[in-house]
C-alpha cells in the first residue's frame, strides 16, 4: 500500500514535470546594453563591488533596493508577497548572471522568473542615474511555444483585452502600504482556455503614469507579436508583463479565481434552484437586518473620523519661502495633540538648538518632532537651512523629513521615527555596545559611507554635511544607520570643490583642522569626520577621551609603532584581527592631516569590500587640532560652570575676521 502510494505520487510529479516542459519553462532572461567599458577601470571595479551586495541588502528594504557606487546606479526588486529566501537567491543568481554575461556592457537587466522556483525579480544597472526615470529599451519578448487554434484568435484577444486591462487598472495605481506598490495579479477562464493566469509589476520608484504607460505600451505589444500564442513575456527596464494558461512565479498561490470574461454564465445545474434550494421569507429578515444596522454604524464612525481627520490633518501648501518646494506644512494643534503638548514623557533628547518629541499622528503613524528653541538665530537658520536640503534629497542612508510646522511661535521638523535612538546611545555605552557586533558595525560604517557619497557626488545637489558625528547618525529597527541633523550642512555649486566661511559651525573633535583654523570647508572636511567616528566604532571610546591629543593622533602613534590592536575595543578581540586593522588604516587616511590627501567617499566605499582586492594606501600622520584661544578660554569658563560639559558633545560657533 506504502509502495503504491509513493508510485502516484511520483506519476503525478512526473505528468506535471512533463506538463511545464510542454507549455514551455520561462528559463532566466538578461538584456545587455550597446555601450561598453574598459576592463579594470574604476566602473569595473565599482560594479564588481556593487552587484554582489545587491542580493544581501534587498530584503531589509522591504523589496526594492537601489544604490550606487560612484557612476554605478542599481536596483533590484522582487515580486510582491515574496519569501524571503527565494527573493535573496534570485537577486544573488542574476547578479551573477549579469556579471558574466553582460560583461564590459555599460548597463544591462535581468528579468528572471523560475517556473520550479515561487519568485520573480528584477536586477539592473546603468552608467547614469536611473532612480525615477521610465526606460521602455531595450525590450526583451519571449513568445509561448504553444500556438493557438486560428479559428479561437479573435475571441481569445478580446477577453485577453478585457482581462489585461483590469489587470493593468489594479497594477498602475500605486499601493502607499507596501513598498512594492505597483503589482498586479490575476486569473480567468477564457472561452477557450480554461484558466488564464497574467502578472504586471513596476519599479517603485516610477509616478503612477509613467507605469502606466510602461504596462499599456506591454500589453499592445505582446497583442501585437505574440496574437497567436498561448501566453507570452514583455519585459522593459522599467516594467514587467506575463501571462499564461500556468501559474508561475509563485504569484497565483492565495489568489481567488475572479469573474469569467463576457459570456460565460452560471451553469443550469449550478443554480440553487437545481440544488433544490427554498426560498424562506423569514432567512432573508434575519440576515438584511444584522447588515443594516452594521452599515448604519460604519457610516456613522466614517463621518466621525472623516471629520476629526479634516481638523487635523496635515496641511499641503506650496511655501514661497522654501524656494517654491512642495512641504507638509502640519497644524500645531495637530503637534500637540501628537506629543501631548510636548510631555516630558514623549521627550526624547536635547539637541543643541531645541528638544526632540515623539508623537503619534491620528492615523496612528509615529513620528519624530524636533522643536528649536524659540528666539534662537542659529535656530531658525537650522530650522530653513534643513528644510531647504531635505525636501531635495532622498536616500535610505538619510533621515526622512516629513514635514513641518512654523506657527504660533514655533519653528518644528517633522520626521520619520527611527527606534534605536542615535549611535551614541550604543557604541558608547559599555552595555549597549555589546549590541554592536562586528557585522552590525560594518553596516553603519557603510551606510554613513553611502549617505556622504550621496550628498557629495550622487544627488542633484553637492552637499556638505559638516556636523556629522555619532549623535546624528540614528539608527533603525535593523540597525541600519540614517544621516541626520542638516542645519549646518552647506549647499555646493556643481563646479565647486571647496568653500570658507568666517563663521565656524560645528562639534569641536569631528572638525577638520583646516576648518577649524581657517573656517576652509570642503567634502574632504566631511571625511575627517567619518573617519573620526569610524575610529570611535573599533575602539569604543569618545574622541574627548583623549583630551591630550585627540583620538586620530593617539591612533596613529599606536599605528607608527607597529600597535594597531591595542586600540580595538575589547568586545572585537574575537573578530577577524585583519579586517578590524583595515578599518583602522582606513579610518587613519580620512583623518590625514593634508586634506588632500584624504580619500574621497567613493574610494572609502570600494576599500570597505570585504571580498575586495583593492590595495589600499598607507596613512600619513593624522591631524592634532588646537582651537583658537579665545575659544578655549571659553570652554573652560564653561566647564567651570557645568561639570557635564564636553566639547566633543556640543555644537560651537567661531567669528574669524575676514
Amino acid at each position: 500500500m506504502e509502495n503504491l502510494l509513493v508510485l502516484r505520487l511520483y506519476c503525478c510529479y512526473l505528468c506535471f514535470f512533463l506538463l511545464l516542459t510542454i507549455n514551455g519553462v520561462h528559463t532566466t532572461t538578461y538584456v545587455c546594453g550597446d555601450e561598453n567599458f574598459s576592463p579594470n577601470t574604476t566602473y569595473d571595479q565599482n560594479l564588481e563591488a556593487l552587484l554582489p551586495s545587491l542580493a544581501s541588502k534587498v530584503i531589509a528594504e522591504g523589496g526594492f533596493y537601489n544604490a550606487s557606487l560612484g557612476r554605478v546606479y542599481a536596483l533590484s526588486l522582487c515580486r510582491k508577497h515574496y519569501g524571503a529566501q527565494d527573493c535573496t537567491r534570485c537577486v544573488d543568481r542574476a547578479s551573477r548572471n549579469l556579471l558574466t554575461q553582460c560583461q564590459g556592457k555599460t548597463e544591462a537587466y535581468h528579468w528572471d522568473s523560475e517556473t520550479f522556483e515561487n519568485v520573480s525579480c528584477l536586477v539592473r544597472y546603468s552608467n547614469i542615474p536611473t532612480f525615477g526615470k521610465l526606460k521602455l529599451e531595450p525590450l526583451l519578448n519571449i513568445p509561448h511555444s504553444n500556438v493557438l487554434p486560428s479559428l479561437n484568435v479573435t475571441r481569445i484577444s478580446q477577453e485577453f483585452s478585457a482581462r489585461a486591462n483590469q489587470t493593468l487598472e489594479v497594477a498602475s495605481k500605486a499601493d502607499e502600504s507596501s513598498v512594492l506598490k505597483y503589482y498586479g495579479v490575476s486569473s480567468a477562464e477564457f472561452t477557450d482556455i480554461p484558466e488564464v493566469y497574467m502578472l504586471m509589476q513596476c519599479t517603485p520608484d516610477l509616478s503612477s503614469a509613467d507605469c502606466y504607460h510602461c504596462l499599456k505600451e506591454s500589453v499592445a505589444y505582446n497583442q501585437e507579436e505574440n496574437q497567436k500564442r498561448k501566453g507570452g513575456t514583455v519585459a522593459r527596464p522599467s516594467c514587467y508583463f506575463r501571462w499564461d494558461d500556468y501559474t508561475f512565479a509563485g504569484a497565483f498561490d492565495e489568489l481567488e479565481r475572479v469573474a469569467a470574461p463576457p459570456g460565460h454564465h452560471q451553469h443550469l445545474e449550478d443554480s440553487p434552484v437545481k440544488r433544490g434550494r427554498i426560498f424562506q421569507p423569514w432567512s432573508v429578515v434575519v440576515i438584511v437586518i444584522p447588515l443594516v444596522i452594521y452599515l448604519v454604524v460604519f457610516v456613522a464612525f466614517f463621518l466621525a473620523y472623516r471629520r476629526m481627520q479634516r481638523r487635523f490633518r496635515a496641511q499641503i501648501n506650496d511655501s514661497s519661502g522654501f524656494d517654491g518646494q512642495s512641504m507638509i506644512r502640519f497644524n500645531l494643534d495637530m503637534i500637540l495633540i501628537a506629543t501631548n503638548e510636548f510631555s516630558l514623557e514623549n521627550k526624547l533628547g536635547q539637541g543643541g538648538f531645541g528638544s526632540v518629541y515623539k508623537g503619534i499622528l491620528p492615523c496612528g503613524k509615529e513620528i519624530a518632532i524636533k522643536r528649536l528653541a524659540r528666539g534662537s538665530g542659529q535656530g531658525d537658520l537650522e530650522f530653513r537651512n534643513e528644510v531647504l536640503l531635505l525636501t531635495r534629497l532622498q536616500h535610505r542612508s538619510l533621515v526622512k523629513l516629513l514635514g513641518y510646522c512654523n506657527e504660533g511661535g514655533e519653528e518644528i521638523l517633522v520626521y520619520e521615527l527611527v527606534p534605536n535612538s542615535s549611535l551614541d546611545h550604543f557604541i558608547f555605552d559599555e552595555d549597549n555596545r555589546r549590541l554592536l557586533t562586528w557585522d552590525v558595525r560594518c553596516r553603519i560604517i557603510e551606510g554613513v559611507a553611502r549617505g556622504l557619497l550621496y550628498l557629495h557626488e550622487d544627488s542633484q545637489l553637492r552637499i556638505i554635511h559638516r556636523d556629522l558625528k555619532a549623535s546624528n547618525i540614528l539608527l533603525d529597527a535593523d540597525m541600519n544607520p540614517k544621516v541626520a541633523d542638516f542645519g549646518m550642512a552647506r549647499l555646493f555649486n556643481m563646479d565647486e570643490t571647496r568653500g570658507e566661511t568666517s563663521r565656524v559651525v560645528g562639534t569641536y573633535g569631528y572638525m577638520a583642522p583646516e576648518y577649524v583654523r581657517h573656517g576652509q570647508f570642503s567634502a574632504k572636511s566631511d571625511v575627517y569626520s567619518f573617519g573620526v567616528m569610524l575610529l570611535e566604532m573599533i575602539c569604543g571610546e569618545r574622541n574627548k577621551n583623549f583630551e591630550v591629543e585627540g583620538l586620530p593622533a593617539f591612533a596613529w602613534k599606536r599605528w607608527v609603532e607597529g600597535e594597531p590592536e591595542s586600540i580595538i575595543d575589547t568586545h572585537l578581540r574575537e573578530h577577524p584581527i585583519n579586517e578590524i586593522i583595515k578599518l583602522i588604516q582606513i579610518g587613519l587616511l580620512c583623518v590625514q592631516e593634508n586634506a588632500a590627501k584624504r580619500p574621497t567617499m567613493n574610494s572609502v566605499i570600494i576599500w570597505l569590500a570585504r571580498d575586495g582586492t583593492f590595495t589600499i594606501p598607507k596613512p600619513t600622520e593624522a591631524a592634532f587640532v588646537t582651537l583658537p584661544l579665545s575659544v578655549r578660554r571659553s570652554m573652560n569658563k564653561s566647564k567651570d560652570k557645568d561639570s557635564k560639559f564636553s566639547v566633543d558633545e556640543v555644537s560651537i560657533s567661531v567669528l574669524y575676521p575676514r
